[in-house]
């Protein structure tokens, strides 16, 4: 697994790559200082996992996070940091962050959250997984199969970019549509889902996989 690691903190940095390097199934290939140093090196290595801090100078990794993720959809951001906050963790949800870690984690958890994240499995740190389900509490539970015959192509098509982070103007640009009809079909996305917002709808995307 080819790492990037993203962080403002010398020492954190450094520690993660010593870390990581003792694994022979993962391997640092690029360290990066803040958000936009991120974006630049993950054009240049083309990393598997982007490990992310999110409050850094220059661009924070929410910001760097959606980026990386609507230019290189194939590549994964797993957020490492030490906010535990709703807005930090929602926000990067919603920009297509893989998982959640906070930094007081034990070291096989981080490199349990990696290996997971690299085959597809969306990791929350169990002491922020709370607040994932409060958040979604309530809500049916539908199968992958029951959401996508709930929902047209089209809208199958928004709920992916909602998922990814996107707001409705970047969604209409991106598929070509008026502001107004994105409006529209992320209005009867919530109904059908029966959710109430986009963070909701986001969270249910991802846990079924439908935010590739």
């Amino acid at each position: 697994m080819r790492i990037l690691i993203c962080d403002d903190q010398a020492l954190v940095r450094e520690g993660l790559e010593l870390l990581l390097n003792l694994d022979p199934d993962i391997e640092v290939v690029g360290i990066a200082e803040n958000g936009k140093d991120a974006v630049d090196l993950v054009g240049k290595h083309k990393p598997d996992i982007v490990l992310m801090d999110l409050k850094m100078p220059v661009m924070n990794g929410i910001e760097a996070t959606r980026m990386i993720r609507t230019a290189f959809p194939e590549i994964k951001v797993l957020v490492l940091t030490t906010y535990d906050h709703d807005e930090w963790l929602f926000d990067a949800i919603r920009a297509g962050a893989s998982g959640y870690l906070l930094k007081d984690a034990q070291r096989e958890d981080i490199t349990n959250a990696i290996k997971g994240t690299f085959q597809g499995e969306t990791f929350i740190d169990p002491k922020v997984a709370g607040k994932v389900l409060k958040r979604t509490a309530g809500r049916q539970v539908y199968s992958p199969l029951e959401i996508t015959s709930k929902l047209t192509k089209r809208e199958l098509d928004v709920l992916r970019l909602v998922a990814k982070g996107l707001s409705n103007t970047d969604i209409a640009e991106k598929l070509h549509l008026s502001k107004g009809t994105i409006r529209n079909h992320v209005s009867a996305i919530f109904t059908k889902l029966q959710v109430n917002d986009r963070t909701q709808a986001a969270i249910l995307a991802i846990q079924h996989g439908l935010d590739r």
